[in-house]
């Protein structure tokens, strides 16, 4: 979803650790096949000079990456502008940033851990200041929780540090954490200067519009929100002491999805993400058909990148949503000199069930619903298609080409027509008489609250969530298609009917949603498919529980132990008689699984790591709470002569190396058929 970014843990050693430039290069990571598709060159061979246009969902609301409302164009702005401490390999490792640290030194075995960063003496902002232990301090003290007046959108990990100073040189900064914090090294990326993070007033306002002081290979040039171009313009660095940005600019336009193919076939921009249109899903059972739609209702939009907060981001493929539209992949592929980069891209589709209230509390039928919907064939119609390997997502915190994936899907049990149907018996759900089957879909109206007796109250999560708390009830009307089984199950009366939810505007998921539908109609499921304007799916849908299935993509992450806690924490009723969800927007928790996440964020081993990982999976899978269908595709559409950029999958961009390719390379390249 915004939507955007998780996952492989490289535990700490238990002893001091230095982390030199010696010791990262003799770490190469081994390439993995279709982790990322970047048409990378040496640097020698990318041309000096020019202006890439990239294609974004949006100009930034915000160019404060701690804030709620900050999007995935927020982090390819402050990705190019601001230091990383670490970055992400193919495999989604950290590895150290040595534009900026000459090394890093982690000490434990007290009670209290200290990591010391050595910055690299030539690192200074653009005002000309060195970078140091005050700016990591000013940053410390805002998003640490401890002063009311900021307002970050998270303070994991910040919250646990005791105190930030300067270590022996003013090279040296030492961080002392309360206790063990094994996600140390997602802190500080970004890191902002002083003069954002050291008053309340620069971190809320300023910060969203300006950067005055940078230090990365590009600064920010220009912000258009309002013209016909909406753009944001980052020139080279001219004081940036690392190798410099190959290219003079870099845009950031703001172009609709849909009308990226024509933005390329018009020379409006050399690199777009591409929303997939395919038809590889069945046809619509016979029985479904659209119920009568509301006037006003929204028609399909541009896909939200991914991003921030909860984007859904696209996700599979084909059937009736489809029908008649024209497959950009297809269309940019077909354009002289235009390439599609594609891989598996830093997202997760899965399948979220509300075990609050409804069919879906009870935990035998959510057992039912995740065994009825047969994965393989789900991931076959999405991937095969895109020429991307076929495999299901069988991990909750990890993605497949990390370290510490593995399948813990048989707590579970795999796909079994039979025991869904036997599980919905023994709930109590029932095959109803032959000729019983439901023929009328009910008006679409307004979401059933959440909670009976009160609000769920939403906790927004920095790069997870968007949106705050959404009103009780909402008069907004969404078009609904219904899929009937040939018998539909009943108990008390009452036929056994789902609410599938997922964003307007993504076509792969609606080929997804089909195929679920269909599943669950042939072990006596009645499913409502309801598509609703992406803006509004998290704030008035997830977030208030109007939902029994919601299908979206999760963000990757290299830290699964900090940022996939809220997905999964349990959720805990507050003082007013809410529910505090965080991002658990299936309210399926158990106190076992906070345990389990509590242990991990505080194990430095990696191999007790991984442990803890694989059995805080395999509780998630074993409370039904929510079915990984398959690693989202990610396709990008890039010029011929564009290097070192396209499908970066979990990859950290490096922005100076992008540019375009000589024309000697580009020559050499075509000959060989590339």
């Amino acid at each position: 979803m915004s939507p955007q970014g998780r996952p492989a843990r490289v535990g700490a050693a238990l002893l001091t650790v230095v982390l030199s430039p010696a010791l990262a290069c003799c770490s190469r990571p081994t390439p993995v096949p279709f982790a990322s598709d970047i048409g990378a060159v040496p640097r020698h061979v990318v041309q000096e000079g020019g202006t890439l246009r990239w294609a974004v969902d949006a100009v930034p609301a915000t160019l404060n990456a701690y804030q709620v409302d900050a999007t995935a164009e927020t982090a390819r702005v402050t990705g190019a502008v601001l230091p990383a401490l670490f970055t992400l390999d193919e495999r989604g490792r950290p590895r150290p940033n040595h534009d900026y640290l000459r090394g890093v030194e982690l000490r434990t075995g007290g009670p209290r851990q200290v990591v010391v960063y050595r910055l690299d003496p030539r690192a200074r902002w653009t005002s000309g200041r060195r970078i140091s232990a005050e700016d990591f301090a000013a940053q410390w003290r805002a998003l640490s929780g401890m002063h009311s007046g900021y307002r970050p959108a998270r303070n994991d990990g910040y919250q646990q540090i005791r105190k930030v100073e300067q270590g022996e040189s003013p090279q040296e900064v030492e961080v002392t954490f309360d206790r063990p914090y094994a996600d140390w090294r997602s802190l500080f990326t970004p890191l902002y200067p002083r003069s954002v993070t050291a008053s309340p007033r620069a971190f809320n306002g300023e910060s969203r519009d300006h950067l005055e002081e940078t230090a990365g290979p590009f600064r920010v040039r220009e912000i258009d929100r309002t013209g016909d171009r909406r753009a944001v313009t980052l020139a080279r660095n001219g004081r940036w002491w690392g190798k410099p940005a190959k290219l003079d600019r870099l845009v950031l336009v703001q172009v609709e999805r849909d009308r990226r193919v024509a933005a390329l076939r018009r020379n409006e921009v050399d690199l777009a993400e591409l929303e997939p249109v395919t038809a590889t899903a069945a046809a619509p059972a016979t029985s479904a058909r659209p119920a009568r739609s509301a006037p006003g209702d929204p028609g399909p939009g541009a896909w939200p990148a991914r991003s921030a907060p909860g984007d859904p981001g696209p996700g599979a493929t084909g059937g009736s949503v489809a029908a008649g539209r024209v497959d950009p992949v297809a269309g940019a592929a077909a354009l002289p000199g235009v390439t599609v980069r594609r891989s598996t891209g830093a997202a997760s589709t899965q399948l979220t069930l509300n075990g609050q209230a409804g069919p879906l509390a009870d935990e035998r039928v959510r057992r039912a619903v995740a065994r009825a919907i047969d994965r393989r064939a789900i991931a076959d119609s999405v991937l095969r298609p895109l020429r991307l390997p076929v495999r299901t997502l069988d991990n909750h915190l990890f993605l497949p080409h990390q370290d510490g994936y593995q399948d813990n899907s048989a707590v579970l049990g795999g796909h079994s027509r039979e025991h869904a149907m036997a599980l919905l018996n023994a709930s109590g759900w029932r095959t109803a008489p032959a000729g019983t089957r439901q023929t009328r879909a009910p008006a679409a109206g307004p979401p059933r609250r959440g909670v009976p007796d009160g609000r769920p109250r939403h906790t927004p999560h920095s790069g997870r969530v968007a949106g705050g708390d959404a009103p009780a009830e909402s008069g907004l009307r969404h078009p609904v298609t219904v899929v009937e089984p040939a018998a539909v199950r009943t108990k008390q009366g009452r036929p056994l009917t789902l609410r599938l939810l997922l964003p307007d505007g993504a076509s792969l998921l609606g080929g997804v949603a089909d195929q679920i539908a269909r599943m669950l109609s042939r072990v006596g499921v009645r499913t409502e498919i309801t598509q609703v304007a992406s803006d509004e799916f998290v704030p008035l849908h997830l977030a208030t529980g109007a939902f029994d299935l919601a299908l979206f993509s999760w963000p990757g992450t290299a830290y699964p132990a900090t940022d996939a806690r809220s997905i999964y924490a349990k959720p805990l009723p507050a003082a007013d008689g809410s529910l505090v969800i965080e991002q658990n927007y299936a309210r399926v928790g158990t106190d076992e699984i906070d345990q389990l996440f509590e242990h991990a964020v505080t194990e430095l081993d990696a191999k007790e790591a991984r442990g803890l990982a694989v059995r805080t999976d395999a509780r998630i899978w074993a409370a039904a709470h929510s079915v990984p269908l398959y690693q989202r595709p990610e396709l990008v559409a890039v010029r011929g002569t564009v290097a070192n950029a396209g499908a970066f999958g979990l990859v950290t961009p490096r922005y100076q190396d992008i540019g375009f390719r000589a024309a000697d390379e580009e020559r050499a390249a075509r000959g060989k058929g590339s």
